[in-house]
Parts: structure tokens; sequence; C-alpha cells
């Protein structure tokens, strides 16, 4: 069961929450606006679901609500980013600012982060950089909530990895994703919502393949492609993690144990795209190579060759027109969390929103 809500009524509803906590304006628009996105796209894992978490968090004091952020310039092109153990997002688009200026000025900029929490969709970060014009590519490191291959217990983050590319008359390519089989917020709605999780997802503590989300959330999830999935996800920790002095592997602490800091280290880059070629040149070949591909001949049974984020785009159009359906146990949590801090639950829409593809 499903209630459905307008995202600007959402999206207003995640700054005044946030507000209460003493989170400056400022920074709760970017919060919101970072749990919205992901609504919108249909990444629900990294949505509102998020929002409970992130505020509990803040209330004990295992997140700062006006964290110290510093940056350090290092070297020509690169700066390093503590983030004073603030909200993800809040730093996390402080650190892509400063690495979008950067590459403006020298043609790329790199910026460490360190001291930092969990940032959502890293696809809202290259979108940062796609906006002024730029490539942008966006990794963390999370809590060891993957075994690596060949592995029966936790070690690894699902770490994300996000690659944004601006095109001309195309829409730009926009890659997001996690290192494991599915992001493990999928199995966190799943377990609220009551529903199995398909075979090749996780694994119980046992090392034993499971469909039974609370099962999967006891033990591990998988990661995609076997052997693959599990060194991109090593060699992100390795980045974000100890490359940056930020922790990494087992040292994470996860979102849900409000006792002590996670330190999560992320690695934001922006690259100017008139560095080889003739400023505009580049957006014209974008759009050639995009159309390459969408001609491609598709495969039997399969409509369309598609460009890697137009799912995600085709679902923010329509839930910005239809609303945002919120699973009825995560919708009962925010309404809860608003009664706890004074701050009204929107009603929901009259009509349901149309289904369609959300990614998985």
């Amino acid at each position: 069961m499903t209630r459905v809500f307008q995202h600007d009524q959402l999206f207003d509803f995640g700054c005044r929450v946030l507000e209460r906590l003493d989170i400056p304006p400022q920074d709760a628009l970017e919060v919101a606006g970072c749990l919205i996105k992901a609504e919108l796209r249909g990444i629900d894992s990294h949505g509102m679901v998020r929002l409970p978490v992130y505020a509990r968090r803040v209330k004990v004091g295992a997140v700062l609500a006006r964290p110290d952020i510093r940056l350090t310039a290092v070297g020509t092109a690169s700066v390093l980013v503590d983030g004073g153990n603030g909200l993800g997002p809040v730093v996390g688009a402080r650190a892509m600012d400063a690495a979008v200026d950067l590459a403006r000025a020298h043609g790329t900029g790199f910026a460490g982060v360190r001291h930092s929490n969990h940032f959502g969709p890293a696809a809202y970060y290259v979108e940062r950089a796609i906006a002024a014009g730029l490539i942008g590519v966006a990794i963390s490191n999370a809590p060891p909530h993957m075994a690596p291959f060949g592995g029966r217990t936790r070690f690894l983050g699902t770490n994300p990895v996000a690659i944004g590319v601006p095109a001309g008359e195309e829409r730009p390519l926009i890659f997001d994703a996690s290192t494991s089989v599915v992001a493990r917020g999928k199995i966190i709605v799943a377990a609220h919502t009551g529903q199995p999780i398909p075979e090749g997802w996780a694994i119980d503590p046992d090392g034993h393949p499971t469909t039974n989300p609370e099962e999967a959330l006891a033990g591990a999830v998988l990661p995609f492609g076997g052997p693959k999935g599990s060194a991109l996800s090593f060699i992100i920790d390795i980045l974000c993690g100890v490359l940056t002095g930020a922790s990494f592997a087992s040292q994470i602490n996860t979102l849900e144990d409000l006792t002590t800091v996670q330190d999560v280290g992320h690695v934001l880059a922006a690259v100017r795209t008139d560095l080889f070629v003739a400023e505009g040149r580049f957006t014209e070949r974008m759009d050639t190579i995009l159309r390459m591909l969408k001609s491609a001949p598709p495969a039997p049974g399969v409509s369309r060759v598609l460009v890697p984020g137009e799912i995600e785009l085709a679902n923010e159009a329509r839930m910005r027109a239809e609303g945002i359906p919120l699973a009825e146990e995560i919708a009962s949590q925010l309404e809860s969390l608003g009664g706890e801090l004074g701050v009204a639950f929107p009603s929901p829409m009259a009509q349901p929103a149309a289904s369609g593809p959300r990614r998985s």
C-alpha cells in the first residue's frame, strides 16, 4: 500500500524538519533537495526513507547540525575537504562546488573528503558539474555491508560511483550505481514493507543465499559481477578512505548506530570539456555518440537501446507530474517524525501515481 505526495510538499516538509533540528536553512535545502531528487529519479532507497535516521543522528549529536567545513588547497588543482562531521549532502555539495571552481581555473578539479556522512545518490553531485558544463565524477565509501567475492562476512561498502557527462542537444549522460547487486537501501525498503527480495541480492549471516530482507540485513549484500564489483568497491574504498584520511572498511560506522560518528570519505572530481578539443566541439561529439548508441539495433524483445540515466530522467518527468509514491510504513515514519518536531506532514494526493519503471 502506498500514499502519493506532491514532490514540492515533501521537499518543504523535509526542509522544515531539518530546520527544527537547528540545521541552517541553506543546508536544509541541500539535504532535502538531495532526498527528493532520489525519489524523483526512482531511487527510493536513498530518498525520504533516510530522513528519519538523518534526524536521529543529528538529535543525538552523532552528526553536527552546523559543521565547521574546512577546505585546504593541496597542489594546483586539488583540495582536501574536512566535512566537520556534517550531513553528507551538505559536505558533498561543498566539495563538488570546490572541484568545479578548480576545474574552471585549471581544467580539472579533484576534491578529497573526510569526516563526512552518508551522502545519498552520487548522481546528485555529478549533476552539479553538468550544470556548470563540466564532466563530473563522484565516488564514496560506505559502511561494510557487502561480502567480498569469495567471502561470507561483511567487509566492503556498497560503494557507489557516478559519472555525468554534458551533451548539446541530447540529454546528458548520467551513470550512477552502487558496487553491490542492489543498493542496500532497497533491502531496507523491502523490510519496511514486508516484501521478499530476489535471490542473488544477499546472503544470511551464515553465508547462505536468502530472499528474506531481515536475514539479508543481518547478513551481507553481494557485489555485482562477482570479482569485478568486489574489486571496484575495494578500489573506491582505497581512494575515498585510505587516500583522503577518512575511515575505511570495518572502521566506518553504520547510519543506524547512533553511538559514534561515521567518518565517511568521498572523492568528487570535475573536468572541463575543452581540454583536448575546441570549445563546443565536445558537446557536438557527445550528441553524435549518444545518437549512435540510441540507433544501435536492439536485441530481440527489446524496444530500443537506452542511454545510461534515461530511465531515471523519465521517472523524474513522470513523478513531477503524478507525484511521489511512498510505502505506507515509510509515510507513517515520516508522519511520526513530523509530529515529534511539530511539523505537519503533507496530505497525499487524491489520485495515485501511475505505475512506471523504478530502478532496482
